[in-house]
């Protein structure tokens, strides 16, 4: 492969996107695919190139072909994920189901996993890769624990504790037993483990806020709000180095990487 030494060679990272509709400015209320720069952001100071997947239909091998073009996935916040989904009949409190999103989400997930696509999972990200592998879900958190802290309302973000489990990937990266002030807005949180998952995270209730699927090469779901923190960049920056690695080996036999190579990719 002949690298050009002036140009970047950065990951590709895919992150699905609302479809909602959206009051604009010159084309008035329209529906709209987006999701907020917070997400951008740290893909792109880690080095990262982020891409919106807009959810659409997922027909023949499309998905597959898709997802073997990314060297990243992640799946971000959101509406509430369809609690038949999971075999539960809708809470008062849970929001409307979104069904394009969590078909078109879950197909991703899959197809990430299966081709070993280092995969990052945010709140409601989270609860859909729990769901997805098997998982259900507490549809309201104030019915378990007792209280309203993980869900303010109004848009705003609750700060609480986690503490992490020493042994997980999760562990490992941020090298911290426990985080504090970690930005929250859910009333909705893993119950039962998807199968293959671990929990790596969780709040003083005994709240999951951390899983992980420990037999690929990242795979991570935080129930917390890490684009939220300007001063977050271990989390993003390892989620990109994987997905690095993940576009070395698409790119690149293992039999022909030259250091020198691999030094010009590191410092792109």
């Amino acid at each position: 492969m002949n690298v050009n030494a002036d140009a970047a060679i950065k990951p590709i990272i895919g992150l699905t996107t609302y479809l909602e509709k959206a009051v604009t400015d010159g084309c008035g209320t329209v529906r709209a695919a987006f999701l907020p720069e917070t997400y951008l952001t740290p893909i792109l100071e880690a080095g990262g190139v982020p891409v919106l997947l807009p959810p659409q239909p997922t027909l023949g091998n499309m998905i597959q072909h898709l997802v073997s073009r990314l060297d990243g996935l992640l799946i971000p916040g959101g509406w509430d994920v369809d609690p038949g989904l999971y075999g539960q009949e809708p809470h008062p409190e849970t929001d409307q189901p979104r069904p394009e999103r969590d078909q078109w989400e879950q197909a991703l997930i899959l197809e990430a996993l299966r081709q070993d696509v280092p995969l990052l999972c945010i709140c409601r990200g989270e609860q859909l890769l729990n769901v997805t592998l098997g998982g259900t879900l507490h549809q309201h958190l104030p019915d378990v624990v007792g209280n309203a802290n993980y869900q303010l309302g109004g848009h705003q973000f609750n700060a609480i504790q986690v503490e992490i489990r020493p042994d997980s990937r999760l562990g490992g990266l941020l090298g911290t037993a426990s985080l504090d002030g970690v930005p929250v807005s859910h009333h909705q949180a893993v119950d039962r483990l998807g199968e293959g998952l671990i929990a790596a995270a969780w709040s003083e209730d005994q709240v999951v806020e951390a899983i992980e699927y420990p037999d690929n090469r990242f795979c991570l779901g935080v129930q917390w709000h890490p684009e939220q923190l300007a001063e977050e960049k271990t989390l993003f920056a390892g989620f990109v180095e994987a997905a690095s690695a993940k576009m070395l080996s698409r790119l690149v036999p293992a039999t022909v990487v030259t250091p020198a190579l691999e030094g010009e990719l590191s410092a792109s």
